[in-house]
């Protein structure tokens, strides 16, 4: 990778008092100078369940590519990819606390310290474009509960395969919505987690269903970043059981939905989806774009070749569709109109 990156670790409010109190970690990318155009846009990335921040790493290098002969304001200043609490690098430092949440971490944790980090004074002029995948899009949204409306931070947000629905819609399919989320529960937990080396678990990856049809750069990035040496080997970092349990929190994704309703006429909200439907239904994607809801968003896009794990499977689509968006975001932060 041509970029330069450096880690953080964030702290987290606890959850309850006897908590230790969870750490996110983040990863920021740059390229040359790119961090001296103080006009250029500060991407925010936050991943999908099971994933880790780094599998976004082949879509900001083409994103930071394709941009740098455009003018200043579209350019890339900065870009930051953050690890869920017991996912990736986060899990690695919090392991001993996660042993005692067997409920796992909720989206609502994740939010806050994004938040925290959005409005601390290492961001402040900041342009930050907000950009989530499936549950992190749901995090994403959740950020913006921290501000008030006029205040939200973000110069436009982007919502990639996003896990969200209302309450509503959820329960009057809720016979097919559950055995969706039971049969990700049950192929996690019986999922096979170590390898006795990286170069193995690749070659394991590789020939399954459904790293079979990844971007192998993606794969590649999973044995290097989502693994960790164990007595046996390599292992997950992030532990299948707490993977298992985050399907189904799903009161994050309904009050999601219910604030793009709230925000989307304070400033853009894209919707990017694969075309291929294999996770989520057309009616709901539909449905977050419905405008008879009170729903509008500023585009809908579909990335060709793709499902839902479309940041894994064409990072390149992904990216060259996410540069469209970048260059529509506007120079200065204004209100939307609702006509």
């Amino acid at each position: 990778m041509i970029l330069q990156t450096t880690k953080i670790v964030l702290d987290c409010t606890p959850k309850h008092a006897s908590d230790s109190g969870l750490k996110i970690t983040a990863k920021c990318y740059t390229k040359g100078n790119s961090a001296d155009n103080l006009s250029g846009l500060t991407l925010l990335f936050t991943h999908c369940i099971g994933a880790h921040k780094e599998q976004w790493e082949p879509t900001i290098e083409h994103i930071f590519k394709s941009q740098e002969t455009k003018d200043e304001c579209h350019r890339i200043r900065e870009a930051w990819s953050f690890d869920w609490q017991n996912h990736g690098d986060a899990a690695i430092l919090n392991r001993e606390a996660l042993q005692t949440r067997l409920d796992g971490v909720s989206i609502y944790e994740w939010a806050p310290p994004i938040a925290a980090f959005v409005r601390s004074p290492r961001m402040n002029g900041h342009r930050m474009v907000a950009l989530g995948h499936s549950a992190g899009a749901g995090a994403i949204m959740l950020t913006t509960k921290e501000f008030a409306l006029s205040q939200i931070p973000y110069a436009a947000i982007v919502l990639i395969e996003p896990a969200m629905v209302t309450r509503e819609l959820f329960n009057a399919h809720i016979e097919d919505r559950m055995a969706s989320m039971n049969f990700a529960v049950s192929a996690t937990s019986v999922r096979r987690d170590t390898w006795v080396s990286r170069e193995v678990a690749f070659t394991w990856f590789s020939k399954r269903f459904p790293w079979n049809v990844w971007d192998p750069r993606v794969v590649r990035i999973l044995t290097e970043h989502g693994l960790h040496e164990s007595s046996s080997g390599v292992t997950l970092k992030c532990d299948k059981r707490q993977e298992a349990v985050s399907y189904p929190d799903v009161e994050g994704h309904f009050e999601s939905t219910t604030i793009l309703g709230r925000i989307c006429y304070a400033l853009p909200i894209h919707l990017v989806w694969g075309t291929r439907s294999d996770l989520i239904p057309e009616f709901i994607q539909d449905s977050l774009s419905d405008s008879a809801e009170g729903r509008f968003v500023a585009s809908v896009t579909r990335v060709k070749g793709a499902g839902h794990m479309v940041v894994q499977e064409q990072p390149d689509r992904l990216a060259m569709s996410l540069c469209e968006i970048l260059d529509s975001v506007p120079i200065r932060h204004a209100a939307r109109s609702r006509l």
